[in-house]
């Protein structure tokens, strides 16, 4: 049995990862930021680069690190750039050298694809680009991977690196859960017209590619770029909603260059790119050095999230 913390522990992802691992017959130390309550978890507070790692790293063979700044459609931090990194740069080193010192073997860093960039055009993106990060939150990930394999070349701390596109499946937050909630109330959207490609991920294909890192001797030092392995333009990934909700589809044909052009105009252009824009990963690495697959479709992970959000909004609607 291998003896897992997993940090972010009780976040979307660290959530579905937990439970596979224990399915596993791993050993899982659930690092949680408030008291802890259990005993496989342990209260680390607010993470940054002076959190006091010692209660949590006793014994552990690999850390998993999901926590982090995520990244912040509408962000008020006065300097945006500085607070990515001290959580997300200073704060994984700190725990890198940590593990390090209490002879943690394994370190299974969760990054991002952002790293890579915000778009494709001709081509997925692979591990072998040239990192080309946009944000303070692909800038941050990028620092943090830099900065791990020069922790990992200082102490021999074995380091793997996963960068994920969107995740989706229960629990899920952010502009997926409103795509999900506007699908699902069979809201008319104006994006009939677009023609892209987008890489996503299930969280549990997700779970499935961390464990398979944490126990692949070809996993270290190596950086991996992970998704379900078939890219879906918005049309397409709507009416799979629409399918899974059992809920009509309701797209409109509207040119996306006005779309373009709304999204500019009012501040939202972030929100649209995402919608219009293709992004696209190559997990063939993935594939070849560690023998991985997605073991869940589109259309079963969408049906699991749909399960999940009609009994959240049953249970919701229960209680208003």
């Amino acid at each position: 049995m291998t003896t897992v913390l997993v940090t972010g522990a009780s976040g979307f992802v660290g959530t579905a990862l937990c439970k596979k691992l224990g399915a596993q017959g791993h050993v899982v130390r659930r690092a949680v930021r408030m008291a802890a309550s259990g005993p496989d978890t342990v209260a680390v507070g607010d993470i940054g680069p002076a959190t006091d790692w010692s209660a949590a790293l006793g014994g552990v063979d690999c850390v998993v690190h999901l926590a982090a700044r995520a990244h912040v459609m509408r962000d008020t931090a006065a300097a945006p750039l500085a607070e990515y990194r001290r959580i997300n740069v200073d704060a994984t080193i700190m725990l890198a050298r940590a593990a390090a010192a209490a002879r943690v073997r394994r370190f299974v860093f969760l990054s991002s694809v952002k790293v890579n960039g915000e778009r494709t055009a001709d081509r997925p993106f692979t591990e072998d680009d040239t990192p080309r990060p946009e944000d303070a939150y692909g800038i941050s990930k990028w620092e943090a991977e830099q900065a791990l394999s020069k922790v990992a070349g200082e102490t021999g701390l074995e380091v793997a690196v996963l960068r994920a596109p969107l995740v989706y499946g229960p629990g899920v937050k952010g502009n997926f859960f409103s795509l999900l909630r506007a699908v699902a109330r069979g809201i008319p959207l104006p994006l009939a017209s677009i023609d892209n490609r987008r890489s996503l991920i299930y969280v549990g294909n997700l779970s499935d590619a961390v464990m398979r890192c944490i126990d692949h001797p070809a996993a270290a030092g190596k950086t991996f770029l992970v998704a379900d392995g078939a890219d879906v333009s918005t049309p397409q990934l709507i009416h799979a909603m629409a399918a899974a909700l059992g809920a009509p589809a309701r797209l409109l044909p509207f040119p996306p260059a006005l779309l373009r052009g709304g999204a500019a105009l009012f501040g939202k252009m972030a929100t649209v790119s995402r919608l219009t824009d293709s992004l696209q990963v190559d997990i063939g690495r993935l594939r070849r050095e560690l023998g991985w697959r997605p073991e869940c479709a589109l259309a079963q992970g969408l049906a699991e999230t749909a399960r999940w959000y009609h009994a959240r909004v049953g249970a919701r609607s229960s209680t208003e």
